[in-house]
């Protein structure tokens, strides 16, 4: 489940899940994670997007849950002055393990969570990715067919559209089964379509 590997990495807590493959549009103005984001752009550096176990998103250093998405900024603008606007890209899932705060942000020892691996969606989990083609069809960028025949594309986009519980979609993000997660998600759907 874990890779070898271990670096650090600066983490930034939100009352959000991002899953792998997914995008966010980030407002930054916290002087903290001002600093964080400019230190990013400077040396083309991601970062720990990760839920928020206890606390909030401003003010005193959040909990995170312990395994979050390492993203990478895909743009950013400065309307203003003391104001960011980016958009981050999941790259992969973590486990974040011994993190202290430096500079008012937390730093923690990353330990990357192994990929899962493609699988084709099973014709029992149909609705998936057929309810999933319905939320996205109004998508500014098209999306390639072969995408909806991917267990964890599909797995990770619908737990991210769904409307869930921030404890529920950090428990589809720590899954390592895409079929499962699936089975979770169809059975949801399922349940709202009676």
């Amino acid at each position: 489940m874990f890779s070898s590997q271990h670096r650090t990495l600066p983490l930034f807590p939100l009352s959000t899940v991002l899953f792998p493959g997914g995008c966010l549009p980030l407002k930054i103005f916290e002087q903290r994670y001002l600093d964080l984001i400019k230190n990013c752009l400077a040396d083309n550096s991601t970062f720990g997007l990760c839920a928020i176990r206890e606390g909030s998103e401003v003010g005193e250093l959040a909990i995170p849950f312990e395994v979050g998405t390492e993203v990478r900024i895909v743009e950013w603008d400065m309307p203003q002055p003391g104001i960011f606007h980016i958009l981050v890209e999941g790259l992969q899932r973590y486990a974040a393990r011994n993190w202290m705060p430096q500079d008012g942000v937390l730093i923690a020892s990353m330990q990357p969570i192994s990929i899962e691996e493609s699988c084709t969606i099973p014709e029992e989990l149909r609705l998936c990715p057929e309810v999933l083609k319905h939320i996205l069809a109004d998508s500014p960028a098209p999306v390639k067919d072969s995408h909806f025949k991917d267990a964890v594309w599909v797995g990770y986009r619908l737990s991210e559209k769904l409307p869930f519980k921030l404890s529920i979609k950090q428990d589809l993000l720590e899954m390592n089964d895409p079929l499962t997660r699936l089975r979770i998600l169809d059975q949801f759907l399922r349940k709202q379509a009676q």
